[in-house]
């Protein structure tokens, strides 16, 4: 029996697409929206709709017997040319698939790489996917293709030779290792160029695909990026300079947008690209407040940050399209599960005021307030206080002066403790009859001026 040729694309096929719902509840809503979407993002026409409840999958085919039987009819009434499983197959369950429907079976994993790879537009990320591919291909060379180089049998290579799925194994794997060191180098150089950006702050979104994030960023800072209603219109890092009130520039940036069960392979080559998400001061996760799986998305970003060890950084969720909700009652239901979020419409700039608000209080959370004592001839250290953070008044007392300042809490660690003496600013015993006040609120968050020098 010959397998099925199988393709990189699953563009213009007709495709059915089967879900095992594994330990869901009875009234699991749409458990094939998603997988849908997926598909026809990938430019597949769904045909047909096949689901089954298990507590655990079958180890030949991941279906029971009989659902392949009523699949196999499925497929061949709608003349399908690909199955899209909402859930990862092994090797073997696809190649036994196929072996009985007699066409391609590609799996969630797959055709989330697929879109992906039709995505990408920068070098960084079509490395980062071409990784993911061939991390994914390589324990499916045998059911995959024949070949992957030009070698061929004639003068010089008759003999013993290697097997052609030998040669090919050591090409991927050679691949693969070259990928992984360029990968790895251009995840160093994104961290150094990220670690460039402390002396300001920065913010960045996450969420689930489609949440709304790049409207979002055009709204803050009057970008013009693309914002298609589709899965994973955004695939690469995109930073923003964002005039936010009373803290000057602030670094806004729109990253890959996560969902169930992202392949952890694309996660790991992807990291490089989700750096600013690593190194930001605040996170704003966005959620689709219109979306009935609003929960589960929630819960799906929420794991991912915890894969990228994010998981632990301030962040305030954002609940999206609430403008979009026409139950009262819905949208007062999912308040009482999330009364901390902040409702907003990035598309007609509701609740962006409430936004503002939000982001600059938690931002003002990273600072301190401290009093530092240095010697009255230090005009560097005196510059870069005033460059880097808020001088709220000035004591001098013979041959030193001491600064009350508010400054980002990541800055303290740069000033040399030979130079000068920092300690938490003490209100009641730092007022001198001489000080000199330099400002008359000190509420107000500093502005960030654009330096990158270093006391």
């Amino acid at each position: 029996m010959t397998t099925p040729v199988r393709s990189k694309s699953v563009q213009s096929e007709r495709a059915v697409v089967v879900g095992v719902l594994l330990h869901a509840p009875v009234d699991a809503h749409g458990p094939l929206d998603e997988i849908r979407g997926l598909a026809e993002s990938a430019g597949a026409e769904v045909v047909a709709e096949l689901t089954q409840r298990r507590e655990s999958p079958d180890q030949t085919t991941y279906l029971g017997k009989g659902k392949v039987t009523e699949l196999a009819g499925l497929v061949a009434h709608h003349d399908a040319d690909v199955v899209i499983f909402d859930n990862d197959l092994s090797p073997a369950q696809t190649r036994n698939l196929e072996q009985e429907l007699k066409t391609k079976v590609l799996d969630r994993s797959e055709v989330i790489l697929d879109i992906f790879a039709a995505r990408a537009r920068t070098y960084e990320a079509r490395l980062a996917v071409e990784l993911a591919q061939l991390e994914y291909s390589l324990p499916r060379l045998k059911r995959m293709w024949t070949h992957l180089s030009r070698l061929k049998m004639g003068i010089g290579m008759r003999g013993p030779g290697e097997k052609q799925l030998e040669v090919d194994r050591r090409l991927v794997e050679k691949r693969i290792h070259d990928l992984r060191a360029e990968v790895a180098e251009i995840h160093g150089r994104k961290e150094r160029q990220v670690a460039a950006r402390q002396d300001h702050m920065t913010v960045s979104l996450v969420g689930y695909t489609n949440a709304g994030k790049s409207t979002l960023l055009n709204r803050l800072t009057g970008a013009d990026e693309l914002a298609a209603d589709k899965l994973f219109a955004t695939l690469d890092t995109r930073t923003r300079r964002w005039k936010l009130d009373g803290w000057g520039p602030v670094l806004l940036s729109d990253t890959v947008g996560f969902i169930r069960d992202l392949p952890h392979r694309l996660i790991a080559s992807f990291r490089a690209t989700l750096e600013e998400t690593r190194q930001a001061d605040l996170l704003l996760h966005v959620a689709d407040a219109s979306s009935d799986l609003v929960d589960a998305q929630i819960a799906a970003v929420r794991s991912v940050l915890a894969d990228l060890d994010v998981d632990e950084k301030d962040t305030l969720l954002v609940l999206n399209k609430v403008d979009a909700i026409d139950d009262r009652e819905r949208l007062e239901a999912l308040l009482d599960r999330y009364p901390h979020a902040i409702r907003i419409s990035a598309r007609s700039g509701a609740g962006i005021g409430d936004l503002l608000r939000a982001t600059s209080d938690c931002l003002g959370r990273n600072f301190g307030d401290v009093d530092v004592r240095t010697s009255a001839g230090n005009g560097r250290l005196l510059a870069w206080l005033s460059a880097h953070g808020e001088v709220l008044s000035r004591h001098f007392d013979d041959h030193s002066v001491t600064v009350h300042c508010r400054i980002p809490a990541a800055m303290l660690g740069r000033i040399d403790p030979a130079e000068a003496e920092v300690t938490p600013h003490d209100p009641l015993g730092a007022a001198a009859p001489d000080a000199t006040p330099t400002t008359d609120s000190p509420a107000t968050p500093p502005a960030h001026a654009d330096s990158t020098g270093t006391p």
